[in-house]
């Protein structure tokens, strides 16, 4: 990279078969061309972004970029599916776009996630870059590969694995973040303390004030950790096949309480707050977590701030999407507990019994049965 982006840090994500960059610095997205350039995305560049994004990040992507019209899209999980995929096909045909063009995704996960489907999936494939502009695109969605939309019946069935060229990480842009969007992404930064590092873990606990207050000096260590975390684990497992699995922490009943609420109550990070939860306790149930350590996860999400109600769910409607789950492999669920603040393990012998109970005491109500294995 030139010496213009001297100043940001450079993460390597290489899966074998490709090798593509995280750049995270303050302002980068002044410097985006150069970036893009020097990773080879495309010289037709379509960004697709949403109105909301666009009226914020726009005027200035607009002069940095230069280009045409954008591609916008409804955000919002409910919105995350193949109508909006068909939209961003309709719009690069229209506009004659070819094997030369590349895909610029500028949004937060909902919108990386359902422009990545459409660049892995037009013409076979066309190259994608990321500009993430919220904390959990930042941390976590816009790295890996992963693309998709949902399904009525479940989140993140239908999908591909597409690895950006590129995912360039702009803190600044998340100056007009609300606060619960910002704390959204704040969740996700928890998961990789539980997954692999108490230090971050504690950063967020000691930190929380900086954090919000978007001090760089605080906001910018915990964004590289989490991204060197998650470069670590996809360079080393980039389909899921094992250790990857690991990044699944909190999203097995999270991902069910989105489907069960039609995508509508929760932030992405909101439901795997909760689903970290039942994890720990899944994992104290087992005698494979100390209940200290549960207790230290519970008190860091509760000291972020308040998350939406659950009490009227019922444990029935929960299991059902459980059973629908993506993690569901040959009738057995491949659930990710921890066993302490750093450090998980993945089980495939959970017992419905077992789930009712944690789910009863996350303080859903009701009974059910469901046919997982154990």
């Amino acid at each position: 990279m030139s010496s213009e982006t001297t100043d940001a840090i450079r993460i390597n994500v290489d899966t074998g078969s490709r090798e593509s960059a995280i750049w995270i610095g303050d302002a980068i997205t002044e410097r985006l061309p150069a970036v893009l350039d020097a990773h080879g995305v495309g010289r037709r560049r379509f960004i697709v972004s949403s109105p909301v994004i666009w009226r914020f990040h726009g005027a200035q992507l607009l002069r940095v970029l230069g280009g045409g019209k954008p591609i916008l899209i409804p955000d919002g999980e409910r919105y995350k599916n193949l109508q909006s995929v068909a939209r961003i096909y309709e719009a690069l045909i229209r506009a004659g776009a070819d094997r030369g063009s590349a895909i610029v995704a500028v949004g937060g996960g909902v919108i990386g996630d359902t422009a990545g489907f459409a660049a892995a999936t037009f013409l076979r494939g066309i190259p994608l870059a990321h500009v993430p502009t919220t904390l959990l695109a930042q941390v976590d969605s816009s790295i890996g590969g992963k693309v998709g939309v949902n399904h009525a019946l479940g989140k993140n069935l239908i999908g591909a694995f597409h690895q950006p060229a590129v995912v360039s990480i702009d803190p600044l842009l998340l100056r007009t973040l609300p606060r619960r969007e910002f704390r959204s992404g704040l969740y996700e930064v928890v998961k990789y303390g539980m997954i692999a590092s108490r230090e971050l873990f504690d950063r967020v606990v000691h930190d929380t004030n900086a954090i919000f207050a978007r001090d760089p000096g605080v906001l910018i260590p915990a964004i590289v950790e989490s991204c060197r975390i998650k470069a670590r684990v996809v360079s080393a497992d980039e389909r899921e096949g094992g250790l990857r699995r690991i990044l699944n922490f909190g999203h097995t009943v999270g991902h069910a309480l989105e489907v069960v609420t039609k995508y509508r109550r929760f932030r992405h990070g909101e439901a795997i707050a909760f689903g970290m939860l039942a994890a720990a306790d899944l994992g104290v149930a087992r005698g494979a977590l100390a209940e200290r350590e549960r207790q230290a996860l519970a008190q860091v999400i509760t000291q972020l701030g308040p998350l939406p109600p659950i009490a009227d769910l019922t444990i029935a409607e929960v299991l059902d999407a459980v059973r629908r789950d993506k993690k569901v492999v040959n009738g057995r669920l491949h659930f990710v507990i921890a066993i302490e603040i750093g450090a998980t393990m993945t089980v495939d012998d959970v017992t419905q019994d077992e789930l009712r109970a944690v789910l009863k005491r996350l303080g859903l109500k009701g009974r059910s049965r469901l046919g997982l294995k154990g």
